[in-house]
């Protein structure tokens, strides 16, 4: 009974808090300013839909909608139609983000890396409208973050 009666009256425990309190306070900061400086984001890091491109310019989606019967949301809407050249290719892709769960199945189910789910986590709109995604602006996407997303796909291409 003594030891806790001279315990409480040295403040052991208010100490020990003081002195953890100091170390915490003279370690480097782990507190990022998020504007200006960013996190490291994984390779398999889900963020902003794409439509990718072959290397010569060509559309990689050929419709074969295995994206669009996988989404657990319902999310995707796929048109088949034929291109120029006679190849099957998709008339209409949409994604409705609103619906969008970001699980990765669309990218996974996809045969030939033509859906992705990019780096891009900044993509907050002032209307829902803007958030209802057509072929060109899948496409753009595509071809604004295709660097980032080619260098993804090879850092995770080891695991799938």
């Amino acid at each position: 009974m003594e030891y806790a009666g001279a315990r409480a009256l040295l403040l052991k425990e208010f100490v020990e808090g003081l002195l953890l309190g100091l170390v915490y306070f003279f370690r480097p900061k782990s507190t990022l300013n998020y504007p200006f400086e960013k996190g490291m984001l994984s390779p398999r890091f889900r963020g902003e839909h794409a439509l990718r491109r072959y290397p010569n310019g060509e559309e990689r989606c050929i419709a074969c909608k295995l994206c669009e019967a996988i989404c657990p949301a319902l999310a995707i809407t796929i048109e088949a139609g034929v291109a120029k050249d006679g190849t099957r290719r998709a008339s209409r892709y949409d994604i409705d983000m609103h619906k969008c769960i970001y699980c990765g199945f669309c990218q996974e189910a996809c045969p030939v890396d033509a859906i992705v789910e990019g780096p891009n986590f900044e993509f907050s709109t002032e209307t829902r409208e803007e958030l209802y995604y057509d072929k060109e602006k899948l496409l753009a996407n595509g071809d604004r973050w295709e660097k980032e997303i080619a260098k993804n796909l090879m850092l995770d291409a080891p695991y799938r």
